[in-house]
C-alpha cells in the first residue's frame, strides 16, 4: 500500500472509530422555507440569517435559536436570480451572493450588501456589487463565498475541480481575479457553501456528505493549503455553513421529500488540527 493511501486509510479509520462525522440537531427550519441556501450570524444580532435560492422571494430571514422567523425583510431593489450564500463584515452588514448559474450561461454575477438588517423593519434596499470572470474563463456556477480582509473569496461548484476567484468589497463592477484551484477525484464533490473561522485560520467548504477543512493557507493561494476531507454520517442537500466559533460550525440543509430542512451543529475534529508553521 502506498504511503498516501495508507495515510488516507488511517484518517478514515480514526474518523469512523471516534464517532466523528455526527451532526447534532439544533432546530427545524420553518416549513415555509423549503430551499434554504445559506446561514450567517452578524455582529450586533443574536439572529441566524438565511435566504432561499432561485425561484423564491427576494427576502432575508432572521431566525431565533428555535428556528422561528423573527425578521422577514424584503430586499426590494434587487431580484433573486439565484441567491446561494451569505457572508458578513465586522460592522454587522450582510452580503448576499447572487451567483448561482446552473445553466452555465450567466455572464454577470452579483453580490448585494444589506446594511445592518437587524435594524431594518420589513423592507430595505441593498447596495450592488457586480462582477464578471476573466476573459479566459468560461461561465461557471458558484454557490459559496466568504469575506476576508475586505476581499470576497468565491468558490466554483463542479465535480471536476473547484476554482477560487477574488474581488474587492467595493460597490460597482469588477473583473474577478483567479486565485487558485483544486482538482477533485471521484464524484459528488460540488461545493455548496463556504466559511472562514473567526480567527482566520480555518476555512470550511461544504458538500452534501462531507466538508473540507483548509488550514495553513496563504490568502494568495488558498487551495494550496492543507486540505482534509471530513465525512459526515449523514447525507442530505446541505447548502449552508457558518462558524459559530473556531471549533464549531452550524449547517443547514434543504427540505427534500419531507426530509431535511434543519439546522445542525458540527464539532470539527481536534485530532485533525494542524498547527501553523510559526508554532
Amino acid at each position: 500500500m502506498k504511503l498516501n493511501s495508507l495515510l488516507l486509510f488511517i484518517i478514515s479509520f480514526l474518523l469512523i472509530s471516534c464517532g466523528i462525522g455526527k451532526l447534532k440537531f439544533v432546530a427545524d427550519l420553518p416549513n415555509s422555507l423549503k430551499e434554504t441556501s445559506a446561514i450567517e450570524k452578524l455582529n450586533g444580532s443574536d439572529l441566524l440569517w438565511v435566504i432561499e435560492d432561485a425561484g423564491n422571494k427576494n427576502n432575508l430571514y432572521g431566525l431565533n435559536e428555535n428556528g422561528q422567523i423573527i425578521k422577514d425583510i424584503d430586499i426590494d431593489n434587487v431580484q433573486n436570480i439565484d441567491w446561494e450564500d451569505l457572508t458578513s463584515d465586522n460592522d454587522g452588514n450582510i452580503y448576499i451572493g447572487d451567483f448561482g448559474n446552473n445553466s452555465k450561461k450567466r455572464k454577470r454575477y452579483a453580490i448585494y450588501k444589506v446594511h445592518k438588517p437587524h435594524l431594518a423593519e420589513s423592507q430595505t434596499d441593498a447596495e450592488v456589487i457586480t462582477f464578471e470572470l476573466p476573459k479566459d474563463f468560461k461561465s461557471m456556477d458558484f454557490e459559496s463565498f466568504f469575506l476576508l480582509d475586505d476581499q470576497f473569496f468565491i468558490f466554483s461548484k463542479s465535480d471536476k475541480h473547484c476554482r477560487l476567484f477574488t474581488l474587492p468589497n467595493v460597490i460597482g463592477h469588477h473583473e474577478a481575479q483567479f486565485n487558485s484551484e483544486v482538482k477533485w477525484k471521484g464524484k459528488h464533490n460540488k461545493v455548496t457553501s463556504a466559511a472562514i473561522s473567526p480567527d482566520g485560520r480555518s476555512i470550511v467548504l461544504l458538500n452534501h456528505d462531507k466538508l473540507w477543512r483548509i488550514t495553513q493557507f496563504s490568502p494568495k493561494n488558498i487551495m494550496n493549503g492543507n486540505m482534509v476531507s471530513i465525512p459526515f454520517e449523514h447525507n442530505s442537500q446541505k447548502e449552508g455553513i457558518y462558524f459559530l466559533n473556531n471549533k464549531t460550525v452550524l449547517i443547514t440543509d434543504e427540505q427534500v421529500k419531507g426530509e431535511g430542512g434543519n439546522i445542525y451543529r458540527f464539532e470539527l475534529p481536534k485530532h485533525l488540527e494542524v498547527k501553523s508553521k510559526s508554532e
